[in-house]
């Protein structure tokens, strides 16, 4: 038997137009369907990502570590400073793990299947810039006529419970394909 790779899926969308929010409803369903999920998220922020001071692993990589790995009760926790992780690496790393499916929050320019959050019709400049966007939701009223002018793709406003439903639906379908595919 084939090994099966884990569905590699990305929520994009300009800050604060709610991809945290709407993959943690997504890891809920995912869990309801037995997918197990990873998450990767990209610090748009700028600087690097808070760590917990005066702990270990924290002193570890300032006394010069590459990695710190603090593991308790099924835990692990992983600190690493290189100059820079691309999203291959990261996808290569969460694979040890096993997951069914990888969401990646952020990342735009990539290329795997996407779903993308749109604030208002300001934010529609993406669905031009992206590529393989399989999914659109959006949060302005009456946006919908404008993203099917440019893409064939279910769209949802933010407020419709059915959009985690039919995302976890489409995420299913694709890792059934993925296992399907490996199998012949």
């Amino acid at each position: 038997m084939a090994l099966v790779g884990p569905v590699i899926f990305q929520v994009t969308g300009y800050q604060d137009s709610g991809k945290t929010t709407f993959i943690e409803k997504l890891l809920h369903g995912l869990k309801a369907e037995g997918l197990m999920t990873a998450v990767i998220k990209h610090h748009g922020h700028g600087g690097k990502p808070d760590v917990l001071p005066k702990k270990d692993s924290t002193r570890h990589l300032e006394a010069g570590a590459i990695a710190s790995i603090v593991e308790g009760e099924g835990r692990l926790l992983l600190q690493t400073e290189q100059l820079e992780f691309k999203l291959d690496k990261q996808i290569n790393l969460l694979g040890l793990f096993n997951p069914d499916i990888i969401l990646v929050e952020g990342h735009k320019q990539e290329s795997f299947p996407k779903m993308v959050l749109l604030r208002d019709t300001r934010d529609l400049s993406l669905i031009k810039m992206l590529k393989n966007i399989a999914a659109v939701v959006y949060w302005e009223e009456g946006m919908e006529g404008a993203i099917s002018e440019v893409l064939e793709v279910p769209c949802f406003h933010i407020g419709d419970a059915k959009a985690e439903h039919q995302i976890v639906r489409l995420l299913k379908q694709m890792h059934d394909m993925e296992t399907a595919d490996s199998n012949n």
